[in-house]
């Protein structure tokens, strides 16, 4: 039976990851304006009801509730991105195999990360103009989400060399191959909040491990103002209730 609830376990998780990150999720009717707007989430489907009943539902504010020595994040990002996405609600970026976050003794492996305007978790009670989400994968299908908050200041270096690349219509895809992309992205300051937490996307399947960093990079006006044109509306879910949870830094 354990091995049977595993592969359930992880055939689920890949069905979930597989709902962002390919084409078949663009033709679901999800999304952030209107009738599909996330307050309709649950209604659209039975497999979203998680996204109306959830009780460790994602984004949060991020308020400490406890202080504790978190283990270092051990990040070891060096390989390439493959592709750009535009899929309708979000630019993603496809990252080679190879790439892994250690977290509880497990490695997780980076599948993509992806972002989100303005920022979807809050950092006591301040809202960022951007969060990007590395999204990681272990071996039984369990999901990490590493988060990152953009603060408006100077251009970002690493994020126009992917602007550069963002395709300008919804359902297109671009190679694109950025050396250590990931890595260059996040700040040399690791601290970061952990609490749990879920997908901030239909389903919204509860059981994530999030990881979010403390310390924000900078992004320029003009940056936000690209992403919003391609968006065409801010693509963030609204803040959910923390609902007691414990909340580590």
């Amino acid at each position: 039976m354990k091995i049977i609830s595993t592969l359930l376990k992880t055939t689920m998780a890949i069905t979930l990851f597989s709902s962002i990150t390919t084409a078949k999720e663009i033709s679901t009717h999800w999304g952030y304006t209107g009738d599909s707007s996330p307050s309709k989430w649950a209604e659209l489907s039975p497999k979203n009801q998680m996204c109306g009943i959830g009780k460790n539902q994602s984004p949060i504010n991020v308020t400490t509730s406890l202080d504790a020595d978190l283990e270092a994040l051990e990040i070891k990002y060096s390989k390439s991105s493959s592709t750009i996405v535009n899929n309708g609600h979000t630019i993603q970026v496809n990252i080679k195999d190879g790439d892994t976050l250690g977290v509880d003794g497990i490695s997780f492996g980076l599948k993509q990360f992806h972002f989100h305007t303005p920022s979807e978790n809050n950092i006591d009670g301040k809202s960022f103009p951007l969060e990007a989400h590395f999204v990681h994968l272990d071996k039984d299908g369990n999901i990490a989400v590493l988060a990152l908050m953009f603060e408006e200041g100077k251009e970002n270096p690493n994020l126009a060399k992917i602007w550069a690349k963002i395709p300008m219509e919804a359902n297109k895809s671009d190679d694109l191959n950025l050396e250590n992309i990931a890595t260059n992205l996040i700040p040399q300051n690791r601290d970061y909040y952990r609490f749990n937490g879920s997908l901030t996307t239909p389903p919204c399947t509860e059981g994530v491990r999030w990881l979010v960093l403390k310390t924000p990079v900078t992004i320029s006006k003009a940056q936000v103002e690209k992403f919003l044109s391609v968006m065409k509306h801010p693509n963030n879910r609204p803040i959910q209730n923390s609902n007691a949870r414990v909340i580590i830094k």
